[in-house]
């Protein structure tokens, strides 16, 4: 896991404190075009979270762009997020 990968999991498990976390480096996929070319990652985070009980998913969304605002730029160009509340969750 790189630095980056690894700032974006230690904000969000001490923001979120989550019941189940999943974050994938999608970076590699990316290479080439324009966006990449700033060395901003692009990732994609699973997080289950009590903080999102009874929020919207743009509420959710909100929450974990504003906790990783710092980041933004140039360690995560692109950033998709899962977002669910414990009571929605089916863990596979």
């Amino acid at each position: 896991m790189n630095d980056t990968a690894q700032r974006i999991e230690k904000i969000l498990r001490a923001r979120f404190e989550p019941l189940h976390f999943e974050l994938r480096d999608d970076s590699a996929k990316h290479a080439g075009h324009p966006g990449a070319t700033s060395g901003g990652g692009h990732y994609h985070v699973l997080i289950v979270a009590e903080a999102f009980e009874g929020q919207t998913l743009l509420a959710r969304h909100r929450m974990v762009n504003e906790a990783l605002d710092g980041l933004f730029g140039q360690q995560i160009h692109a950033l998709a997020l899962k977002t669910i509340a414990p009571s929605q969750w089916d863990p596979p």
